[in-house]
């Protein structure tokens, strides 16, 4: 049963594959905003994908977030999501990411409860 409280964190290790030069949103080698927050939609997604209805799942449908420090090579990042209100199919949630202690982002992700063949029927 989809609840405010259900959280989830998702991590990845910074590597060339995530910075802002191989991304093409910066020309530095640190982890680009886009990747950040991709992770943190998983961690939404994560956090609910045990509690839908069969053949259901999550598309996110609007993200914020602030993204206050640099992280570089080889860093350790965990985004955790959760859920601060759900109505019917809208899910709210309260998203960051940390580097150990360190703040990296925060802010607020909805996601939406589809079926998926539904869906992917409208492509």
């Amino acid at each position: 049963m989809l609840q405010e409280g259900l959280s989830h964190s998702s991590q990845l290790t910074v590597t060339e594959a995530v910075t802002a030069i191989t991304m093409g949103s910066g020309d530095m080698p640190v982890l680009a905003t886009p990747a950040m927050m991709a992770l943190m939609e998983n961690a939404a997604m994560l956090a609910v994908a045990e509690h839908l209805p069969e053949g259901c799942t999550t598309v996110g449908g609007h993200i914020a977030s602030s993204h206050l420090k640099p992280s570089r090579l080889g860093d350790t990042i965990t985004t955790t999501a959760t859920v601060t209100k759900v109505d019917g199919k809208k899910i709210e949630f309260k998203v960051e990411a940390r580097c150990g202690d360190t703040l990296l982002g925060e802010g607020t992700h909805l996601r939406f409860v589809v079926d998926r063949t539904k869906f992917l029927s409208r492509l």
